[in-house]
Order: C-alpha cells, then sequence, then structure tokens
C-alpha cells in the first residue's frame, strides 16, 4: 500500500458548502437555496459575463501565464506596480503558495482559531507546525496572543481581516500594534477576501499602505465574493516584488485560465456593480438581523456577506433540518463555532425564507 505523508494525516478534506444539486438528488426537492458559501446571490457583473463568453472562443490556448491585462487593470486599480502581484486559484490557491515558498520542516506557522481553515491543512502540507491561538470568548482575534506566539522558529503569521467564520473586523490600531511586535523576519499574510463589504469601516486598516513600509507583508483578495467570480476561482496577492518573486518560483505556469482572467479584467471596470453589491448586502444583512433579533437569537456583529447566529441549540441537527427545508448553511459543527450557523446573504426573499425555516427548526428540535 501506498502510504502518504506523515504530515498530512492530521488534515481532514475542507468541508465546502454542499452544491444545490446534490441536494436536489438527495432529498428529492425541486428549490434549494444555498446560503453556506458566501457567494454573490447576484452572480456576476453583466459586463464581465459578456467578457467570459466572448473569451470561450479562445478555450484552445493556453492563458497568458503572466495575466498581463490582469496584472497592469490592478496595479492601475491600487496605484502600485506590475511586479507587486501574483495570482491563484481563489485566495485558496495564494495560500498554498505561500507555504510552498516559504515553509519547510521544522518551520512554524502562527494562525488563529477560529478562522479559515485552509491556513492549518496548508501549513502542515507543508511539512510545517502550525501555532494555533485561540480568540476570546467574544470570538475577537487575540493580536496580543498571536504576536506573543511568535518563536524564532516562525516563518509565518496569518490573519483574516474581516475574519471567516465570524465576520469580526480588527482594527489599524490594533494591526499596527501586532506588526510592531512581529519580527521581519516572519511574513504577515492579510487574508482581506471580504475587503470590499468592510473597507468603509472607519477603523478598517489601510494595509496597502504597509506595502511602502514593510517589507514581510502580503495581503490577499479575490474575484470570489464581491465581484461574483466564485466559479472561476481567481484571487491575487500583492506584496514587495521580492516576496512575489518567491511566490512565483512555485507557482503553476497556467494556474488562472483565460476565461477567467478575461472575466476579471470586465468585473474590475465595473464598480457601478461592485457598489450596488455592497449596498443590496448592506441592506439584506440587515434584514436578517433583524430577524435574529425577533427570533430572540444573538449574531456577531459581521462586516461581510455573512453572519454567524447562536443558536444554542446543536447546530448539526440545525443544519440538517434545514437541509430538507431546501436551505443550505455552514453549521457550527463545521467551523469549531458550537451552537452557531453562519448564514450567507442572500437575495430579500432567499433571507426571508431562511428565517422563516429557522423558526420552524427552532422549534423542532
Amino acid at each position: 500500500m501506498i502510504k502518504e505523508k506523515q504530515c498530512i494525516k492530521p488534515i481532514a478534506p475542507y468541508p465546502a458548502g454542499k452544491p444545490i444539486e446534490e441536494v436536489k438528488r438527495e432529498l428529492g426537492l425541486s428549490k434549494v437555496v444555498k446560503l453556506a458559501s458566501n457567494e454573490n446571490p447576484g452572480g456576476c457583473s453583466p459586463k464581465a459575463r459578456e467578457a467570459m463568453l466572448a473569451a470561450v472562443s479562445e478555450s484552445g490556448l493556453y492563458p497568458d501565464g503572466y495575466a498581463y491585462d490582469l496584472r497592469m487593470a490592478l496595479a492601475a486599480h491600487y496605484h502600485l506596480d506590475a511586479d507587486q502581484f501574483s495570482f491563484g486559484t481563489g485566495s485558496d490557491g495564494l495560500i498554498e503558495l505561500i507555504c510552498k515558498a516559504f515553509l519547510e520542516a521544522g518551520d512554524e506557522s502562527v494562525i488563529p482559531a477560529p478562522s479559515f481553515s485552509l491556513y492549518e491543512a496548508n501549513v502542515r502540507a507543508a511539512g510545517a507546525c502550525p501555532v494555533i491561538v485561540p480568540a476570546g470568548q467574544d470570538y475577537q482575534l487575540s493580536l496580543s496572543a498571536m504576536a506573543a506566539a511568535v518563536t524564532e522558529r516562525t516563518k509565518v503569521l496569518w490573519l483574516c481581516n474581516p475574519n471567516n467564520p465570524t465576520g469580526l473586523m480588527f482594527s489599524e490600531k490594533d494591526q499596527e500594534e501586532l506588526l510592531s511586535k512581529v519580527p521581519d523576519s516572519v511574513l504577515v499574510v492579510l487574508d482581506e477576501a471580504y475587503y470590499e463589504f468592510a473597507c468603509d469601516c472607519p477603523e478598517f486598516p489601510n494595509s496597502l499602505a504597509l506595502l511602502s513600509q514593510r517589507d514581510n507583508v502580503v495581503i490577499l483578495r479575490t474575484f470570489s465574493k464581491v465581484y461574483g467570480l466564485a466559479g472561476l476561482r481567481v484571487g491575487y496577492a500583492m506584496a514587495q516584488p521580492e516576496i512575489i518573486r518567491q511566490m512565483e518560483r512555485v507557482r503553476a505556469p497556467f494556474n488562472v485560465c483565460r476565461i477567467a482572467q478575461k472575466g476579471a479584467v470586465a468585473a474590475l471596470e465595473d464598480q457601478a456593480f461592485v457598489r450596488q453589491t455592497i449596498l443590496q448586502n448592506h441592506e439584506n444583512r440587515e434584514f436578517l438581523c433583524r430577524g435574529f433579533q425577533k427570533l430572540g437569537l444573538p449574531y456577531l456583529e459581521s462586516k461581510t456577506n455573512f453572519v454567524a447566529v447562536k443558536i444554542d441549540k446543536d447546530s448539526r441537527a440545525a443544519y440538517d433540518a434545514l437541509l430538507k427545508r431546501g436551505y443550505i448553511v455552514k453549521g457550527g459543527h463545521a467551523l469549531d463555532m458550537p451552537g452557531y450557523l453562519r448564514v450567507s446573504i442572500g437575495t430579500r426573499e432567499e433571507c426571508e425564507g431562511f428565517l422563516n425555516a429557522l423558526e420552524e427548526v427552532l422549534k423542532e428540535i
């Protein structure tokens, strides 16, 4: 029998939200609403859709491995140099890329919990040792505790802001205090997948400014969330050119497909669609939270396109009961948040239907 690497034995497969088609097949349902994976309920920009359809005729060609058009569009958008970007199959691909480039056996990597599970999985796959730092009772990340967890063996420290799965953000002041305590030899990864939903908050960090001040920071962002291109898997990293060069050494040459690159460029140009998405998300998040209040359910003050709500019941049982009613959410049993459900912000109709289903479920279980 072929044996796996010892370092991957503790890794469990990522618990992705069930596909709508699978739930329909399994439960014989004709209508299923997915509120599990923080996708954009409005889909993507019509301009992005047109660009992708036009690119289908070029599917026989390999994509531009340098992603020139997308690189230049992002450089102009953020006022950065072209050599400050690297691209991946969503933020997931960039997390893997960072671990390949900077971690090896014997290294340590500081990770908050609960947070995005792929940090730990990729750290372990690289043969390094994850150092888990639990959040406080209010689920706010303890940045001071993370700084204290850094040792001479630490190579990478991960921060998700706003954090997934809690939706909570930390301030620029908190981030500055952490960075002042972390040695320059430690790479600090600022995962800002939900940046666009939170950047209007006065206290949200201006992380881009760090790129001209520090050599040990990399920022991750994605086209999967506010831009509605989750199915295309386009993420990007921003950092000093030397960090990018190291990541490029281990990047697969054609990792972002041609159609995805074209769609991302067009999506970036349609900022009116982005603004409308953010507005609708804010309105429907408020609607959902008012519904939780009416049900007497506490929830975390999310700055994202999802909300973690405390039901004080078995989250797996609630997840299963909601599934039977055609609503896919993420149960706290899969998120290191027992007694919680993480619910993506859908359309107004989807949010209303979910609240009705949740009220029934809470009476049932």
